[in-house]
């Protein structure tokens, strides 16, 4: 089921993506590193950006060629646009953090407006948290509508979560942020065939290949020495997508935690350590842990594949761990990596 939107999704981003070069170079959406002095700048050489748009064009004309164009999928869609719209904006003009995060919740709002949200969640103590409740009813054009007001508000500060948590923590490196959407897809796809004979899973399934074929795709043009980035517009449709696809599954919100443990986490540490020292949360530095790995000697390719095994292993834990075990791998992830994250800081000051 997985393996024709896949194909085809990869093969449209794969012949997109030089085109969408020659456009960034055209417009002028370029990373000059001579220009761009941010400390995380780690290229040495102008490189255009935009390669999210190529990866947008090829979601679109996958979901019209292989799913119904029901509300859902007009409405993920339509969210996705607005992001893509504004990721290539920041781009070019470098938004504000503050702006970009209200144009999110704005594009989140779409899907969830539409339906999207998340009813209900698995207790790791066991059981179901139910979060249908207290809803909102009223008369709109002479229809009955409810809002739900838990989980609406949950689905839209998770996938806004996860959107911000990927562009930080899993776009540092060429080639990081498109493997490790490929496999995080991968992950939620092949868990949705478990219940294939489910009817309604069907255009799950084939939207989460299709996310992994439209990143797969870009991969060759974003690996070292990357032809273009995903950039922002790139990371904003990884999380977004991500998110929709761990609502609309059956694979949920915790399953993708697992498999995005490292960025999330990594993310997450660093906001703590911003905060701490008096800084925005929102604006970058060279903290994250692949600059560690960096800093460390190791070479761009050799962290992008780090983040690749890596997230493959816990996409392969994900799809066999029950919802307590999930708990206690995500809880051994964060230990591994805190301490991690402690000698690499620790070792960086020593040798200073």
């Amino acid at each position: 089921m997985i393996y024709k939107p896949l194909i085809l999704a990869a093969i449209i981003s794969f012949t997109l993506t030089p085109i969408v070069i020659l456009l960034a170079r055209k417009i002028g959406i370029i990373d000059d590193p001579r220009t761009n002095l941010h400390p995380k700048v780690i290229h040495s050489f102008p490189t255009p950006r935009g390669g999210g748009l190529a990866i947008f064009l090829s979601i679109l004309a996958s979901s019209f060629l292989l799913l119904p164009f029901d509300s859902h999928l007009k409405a993920i869609l339509a969210g996705a646009l607005v992001l893509t719209i504004m990721g290539l904006l920041d781009d070019k003009y470098n938004i504000n953090p503050y702006v970009r995060l209200a144009v999110q919740f704005l594009a989140v709002s779409l899907p969830i407006a539409a339906g999207i949200g998340i009813a209900f969640i698995s207790s790791p103590l066991g059981g179901i948290i139910d979060l249908a409740h207290p809803q909102l009813t009223f008369s709109l054009f002479g229809e009955t509508r409810s809002i739900w007001l838990l989980s609406d508000i949950l689905a839209a500060f998770w996938i806004v979560l996860l959107i911000n948590f990927i562009n930080m923590g899993a776009k540092g490196v060429p080639g990081q942020l498109s493997g490790v959407t490929t496999v995080a897809a991968l992950t939620v796809a092949v868990l949705s065939t478990r219940f294939s004979a489910d009817i309604t899973q069907w255009p799950v399934t084939i939207l989460a290949a299709i996310l992994a074929g439209s990143f797969l795709g870009s991969l060759p043009f974003n690996i070292w020495p990357q032809q273009i980035m995903p950039s922002f517009s790139g990371s904003n449709l990884a999380g977004y997508m991500l998110g929709i696809l761990s609502i609309l599954s059956t694979t949920k919100v915790g399953t993708l935690m697992v498999v995005l443990a490292i960025p999330l986490i990594d993310t997450g540490y660093t906001i703590i350590r911003r905060v701490l020292a008096g800084k925005s949360p929102v604006w970058g530095d060279r903290g994250h842990l692949h600059h560690k790995l960096l800093d460390m000697g190791l070479s761009q390719s050799q962290v992008t594949i780090i983040y690749w095994v890596a997230t493959a292993v816990l996409g392969f834990l994900a799809i066999n761990l029950s919802t307590v075990t999930k708990l206690y791998t995500i809880l051994t992830v964060v230990a591994v990596l805190g301490t991690l994250l402690l000698w690499l800081t620790y070792r960086s000051k020593s040798s200073s």
